[in-house]
Order: C-alpha cells, then sequence, then structure tokens
C-alpha cells in the first residue's frame, strides 16, 4: 500500500525532530548548569507531547 502525503510529510517531522535532538545533544557542554536545567524541563515538556501522539497513533491503529 503506499504512503499517503500526509504519512510522508509527518514522517518527515519525526526525521527533523530527531535531526534537531542530535544538534542539541552536541551543544549540551557548551551550555551552563542553568541552562542545561533549563534545557531538560523544555523536553520533559517534549518528550509529553511525544508520548500523548504515541498514546494517539496506538488508540486509533485498535
Amino acid at each position: 500500500m503506499p504512503a499517503s502525503g500526509e504519512l510522508i510529510r509527518s514522517m518527515n517531522y519525526v526525521e527533523d525532530i530527531t535531526n534537531t535532538l542530535r544538534r542539541i545533544c552536541i551543544m549540551i557542554p557548551s551550555l551552563n548548569t542553568e541552562e542545561k536545567k533549563r534545557l531538560g524541563e523544555s523536553l520533559r515538556a517534549a518528550n509529553s507531547a511525544i508520548l500523548d501522539a504515541i498514546k494517539d497513533l496506538e488508540r486509533a491503529g485498535q
């Protein structure tokens, strides 16, 4: 079954997120302690959104 345009676009977004996280990981050593803490808080919020999206996908697939 061929992939729809929406699926391809969404998968590209996920790839963009992954590449962005790689870039963030590369620059983490250059951050000070407070900046690392703030970035961690931001990533936790993003993690929650990602987990919610996965739950939605799993529910929709049933």
